[in-house]
């Protein structure tokens, strides 16, 4: 069984966060510490700790954080001219918090790296 995160919290508002979106698959709010102007993370709304642990039957919900970072980077004023979306799994691929997560990062030029 996975421990349960800060993000667990996040999706039953347990703790406030600014909640950019939600439904029954996924939760997308700010990071605290954002990378640039606009700096987002969408999560599932059910515990996966990496991808390493993504199922089959999770199909719909890994889809969904992609049209939802559709639908944020829209809302945001950052699809046209572009953005990027992170996904990091375990220490040597710089994850932090164990419960998958997809930044979506834009607002400014962002180079050939964002995050190291």
């Amino acid at each position: 069984m996975a421990e349960e995160t800060i993000f667990s919290k996040i999706i039953r508002k347990e703790i406030p966060a600014d909640v950019l979106y939600q439904d029954d698959l996924v939760t997308a709010f700010r990071d605290i510490n954002p990378r640039a102007p606009s700096h987002v993370l969408i999560i599932p709304n059910k515990l996966i700790p990496t991808v390493n642990e993504v199922e089959t039957d999770d199909e719909a919900m890994m889809g969904r954080m992609f049209t939802a970072a559709r639908k944020i980077a829209h809302d945001e004023g950052i699809a046209e001219d572009g953005y990027r979306l992170i996904v990091n799994c375990n220490s040597h691929g710089g994850q932090e918090v164990y419960h998958i997560h997809m930044h979506l990062v834009g607002g400014r030029p962002l180079g050939p790296l964002l995050m190291s």
